[in-house]
């Protein structure tokens, strides 16, 4: 299968394949050897319950840093009827919440909804809950690993380098895949109607991208992704941020996770 194949409009081929060396890049991070925790967050600007959870999501990368947790806010449409249009969301997050809550032992979906390494954590908001779940995951040895690096190319862009390696699959059956994100952190809206009418709403961790998920090689093998994403007008690219996790599309398993701070140099 091509990487071509998995492009979209805001996703731009460049290469693919096994790389001798990575290109140099003002930025980059590799992943631990121990499992980094994948938590998301399914919120939306329309829901009076929602505005606690995301300061509880804003609070996550000070309190456990890059190696213990990637935080990610996914802002759902579905609640827009209600009177107010959230400007983050996007319905591929609404159906990534209900493919979630299919693996959960309830699949209805609400928010705010928390989950945690793709399984549903109903106790995020109580600490002694959240931090269990987190050691539990944290001190898992790595099943795969990431490294990310970025560097600006043309204005408006950033070009992104993703090395995976993930473990060769015992059956020859490849379910393990790769997912690119890419983030916002210190958004704010005034709310002028439905439930948050009247409220200033501040969020971390926004999700303004979320690719295609792409398979990885199945036998083991470094792969390498190159990616040009072209960057919106209306993001501040010096608050932005890129992640990657591998997932095991069969067991809803996360493999590894990263996250990596745009680099303010590295965007003209």
């Amino acid at each position: 299968m091509s990487w071509h194949s998995l492009a979209s409009p805001l996703l731009l081929a460049l290469a693919c394949g096994v790389a001798d060396a990575a290109p140099a890049a003002t930025c980059q991070r590799s992943s631990p050897p121990h499992t980094v925790a994948l938590v998301e967050l399914f919120t939306s600007e329309g829901c009076s319950s929602c505005p606690p959870a995301d300061r509880w999501l804003s609070t996550l990368a000070a309190r456990y840093g890059p190696e213990q947790v990637v935080p990610l806010s996914l802002h759902v449409d579905y609640w827009d009827y209600i009177g107010w249009q959230d400007r983050f969301a996007q319905a591929q997050f609404s159906e990534r919440q209900r493919q979630l809550g299919q693996r959960s032992a309830s699949p209805v979906v609400y928010t705010p909804e928390v989950f945690v390494g793709m399984r549903e954590l109903r106790g995020w908001h109580d600490a002694a809950s959240f931090e269990q779940r987190l050691r539990q995951i944290n001190r898992q040895p790595a099943r795969a690993d990431i490294r990310l690096a970025m560097k600006g190319g043309e204005a408006g862009a950033l070009a992104v380098d993703a090395q995976f390696r993930a473990p060769a699959a015992e059956d020859g059956r490849n379910s393990l895949q790769g997912v690119l994100v890419l983030y916002e952190d210190r958004l704010e809206s005034s709310v002028r109607r439905g439930e948050n009418r009247g409220a200033t709403l501040r969020h971390d961790h926004v999700v303004r991208y979320w690719s295609p998920p792409f398979p990885l090689r199945a036998d083991g093998t470094l792969q390498t992704v190159r990616r040009t994403l072209e960057l919106d007008a209306e993001w501040n690219t010096t608050k932005l941020g890129l992640a990657a996790f591998v997932h095991d599309s069969r067991t809803g398993e996360v493999l590894q996770a990263i996250s990596l701070p745009v680099c303010v140099a590295t965007v003209r």
